[in-house]
């Protein structure tokens, strides 16, 4: 292997850890030149495509891998702490239903207007949520890690993200969602108050702080709207995707829950038109919405049974076995209100990519940045990165002349300006 390979090689991976920084910074740097605003890496759940999700390990690789932002999703204890988990239901990710001695606390809940049996989190101290340990919910992924790793507080991975960015010497932020916030309300163990406390004791509740809170539902934005200046992101849920590509609405996907408690006979659908989007404007700062609204895909049905067609002949029918339809308006008019866009979510198995990807992801990666999106949420971050890299250097193509040494020296201000 060359001396000059290596250095390029070196160069190149500088480059790549680099490129954050200046996703995270909109302000000229010390020479004036204006720092590149690249799409935002956010780690759904962590590096949940290799880890257990929402484990402080999971969120160390992802950042490690070069996320921008980590996501833990929020649900609470018994007690009223705030712990990582996806859901109320901690049945799939955790190993709670081996525990005999939780035997017991396995019953019937109602979330969201779904009924749901299992282990749910309320039901649990914090002491009793330590002695368990979580597990990999998806089966098509590794499962060596299962029983490993703790369920970790959000104090603990805020602690994590403020060391990491000490050792990294990269700003990187937090996305916690408010899951089931009517749900918890209902129980009395209200979400908001409990995480905005978590995020001044961590020096993060304020408006500069690299921070967003999303939630599906729309009130305790609007709550939240008025406690803090923490940027905020409304989701956009759906059910499944049509044949033709469009998505399709039934419940409880198909509109906020605090809208169906209230009567509200507005459906997501309606929060992304222009006026719903300009309404999201007045609470919030930017989308989140599930990535068909922005381009969906479409399948073949031959035969005309109201089924897909198994198009690529591998048997069963999936994501492969469709193809894309023309993007939507949503990004031109979310931007058009003022909001950013960070669509989810991104993942690498085959069964999951349209077949305009050619089985490849970072295919599909490359074609929502092209689209605008200001960030997206990934399980995958290094094929986030790479595909970004890749998104950058063809915008700008002098990102090339930085990954010499000799090249950099001359063009030092420039080079700065892409993250340096």
């Amino acid at each position: 292997m060359t001396t000059r390979f290596l250095a390029g090689a070196t160069a190149l991976a500088a480059l790549l850890f680099a490129l954050p920084a200046a996703a995270n910074n909109d302000d000229d740097d010390r020479h004036g030149a204006k720092r590149i605003k690249a799409p935002l890496v956010i780690a759904h759940r962590g590096a949940s495509g290799y880890l257990p999700e929402h484990t402080l390990e999971g969120y160390a690789l992802a950042i490690e891998l070069g996320a921008d932002f980590v996501e833990p999703d929020l649900v609470s204890t018994k007690d009223g702490v705030l712990i990582a988990r996806h859901e109320p239901n901690i049945t799939s990710t955790t190993d709670v239903a081996t525990r005999p001695e939780f035997a017991n606390r396995k019953r019937t809940m109602v979330v969201d207007g779904v009924t749901e049996e299992g282990w749910f989190a309320s039901d649990f101290t914090l002491r009793e949520i330590k002695k368990l340990r979580a597990i990999q919910p998806a089966g098509e992924r590794d499962q060596s890690f299962n029983g490993r790793f703790e369920v970790p507080t959000l104090a603990e991975v805020l602690l994590l993200v403020r060391r990491k960015s000490a050792e990294t010497g990269r700003r990187i932020g937090v996305y916690p969602e408010t899951k089931h916030p009517t749900y918890h309300r209902n129980l009395g163990l209200p979400l908001e108050d409990r995480l905005l406390h978590e995020l001044s004791r961590a020096g993060l509740n304020h408006r500069g702080a690299p921070v967003f809170i999303q939630s599906f539902e729309v009130s305790n934005l609007q709550y939240l709207n008025s406690r803090t200046r923490v940027k905020l992101v409304q989701l956009i849920d759906g059910d499944s995707v049509a044949n033709d590509g469009t998505v399709t609405l039934a419940p409880p996907f198909d509109k906020p829950f605090d809208f169906a408690v209230r009567g509200d006979p507005r459906t997501y659908k309606d929060l992304l038109t222009p006026a719903g989007l300009r309404e999201i404007a007045t609470y919030a700062d930017g989308i989140g919405p599930w990535k068909p609204y922005l381009i969906g895909s479409k399948c073949t049905d031959a035969n005309n049974d109201g089924a897909c067609d198994d198009i690529n002949g591998d048997g069963p029918v999936n994501e492969a076995d469709r193809t894309l339809i023309a993007p939507s308006s949503v990004v031109a008019d979310a931007h058009a209100a003022g909001l950013v866009v960070h669509p989810f979510t991104f993942r690498n198995e085959q069964r999951r990519l349209a077949s305009d990807f050619k089985g490849n992801p970072v295919n599909e990666y490359l074609t929502f940045y092209e689209l605008g999106v200001d960030g997206l949420f990934t399980d995958f971050t290094d094929t986030a990165r790479t595909a970004r890299f890749l998104f950058l250097l063809k915008k700008f193509p002098e990102l090339a002349d930085c990954l010499t040494d000799e090249l950099w020296k001359r063009r030092q201000k420039r080079c700065e300006s892409f993250g340096f």
